[in-house]
C-alpha cells in the first residue's frame, strides 16, 4: 500500500464517521421539519373555522346594527313629531288659553274694583 492509498483510506474513514456523527442530527432536523409541518397543517385547518365562525359573527353584528340603525331612525322621526304637535299645540291653544286667562283676570279684577268702589260709597251715603 503505497502512502497514497493510506491517505485515502483514511480520508474515507474521516468521511464515513463525519457522515455517521451528522446523520443523526439530520434524521432529527428532518422530523422536526415534518413536525412543524404537520403542525401548521392542523393549525390551518382550524384557523379556517375559526375565520368562518368571525365573519358568521360579524355579519351577525352588522344586521344587528342595521336594527338598531332603524330603530334609531324611527326614534329620530317620532320625536320630530312630537316637537312638532307640541309647537302646534303652543301656537293653537297656548296663546288663546293665556289670552282668555288674561281676559278673566282683567275682568275678575276690575269687578272687585268696582264692587269695592260701591261699598265705600254706600258706606260713605250712610254717615
Amino acid at each position: 500500500m503505497s502512502v497514497g492509498a493510506i491517505a485515502g483510506l483514511i480520508a474515507a474513514i474521516a468521511f464515513a464517521v463525519i457522515a455517521g456523527v451528522l446523520i443523526y442530527p439530520m434524521v432529527r432536523l428532518g422530523r422536526l421539519f415534518d413536525a412543524i409541518a404537520k403542525t401548521v397543517e392542523d393549525a390551518g385547518n382550524e384557523v379556517v373555522p375559526v375565520i368562518k365562525q368571525g365573519n358568521e359573527a360579524v355579519g351577525e353584528i352588522n344586521k344587528t346594527l342595521s336594527d338598531v340603525n332603524s330603530i334609531t331612525d324611527s326614534v329620530k322621526y317620532t320625536a320630530q313629531n312630537a316637537a312638532a304637535l307640541g309647537n302646534l299645540y303652543t301656537s293653537l291653544l297656548g296663546k288663546p288659553i293665556i289670552k282668555a286667562a288674561s281676559f278673566l283676570y282683567a275682568l275678575k279684577k276690575t269687578s272687585s274694583s268696582f264692587m269695592k268702589g260701591k261699598g265705600k260709597k254706600s258706606a260713605e251715603g250712610k254717615k
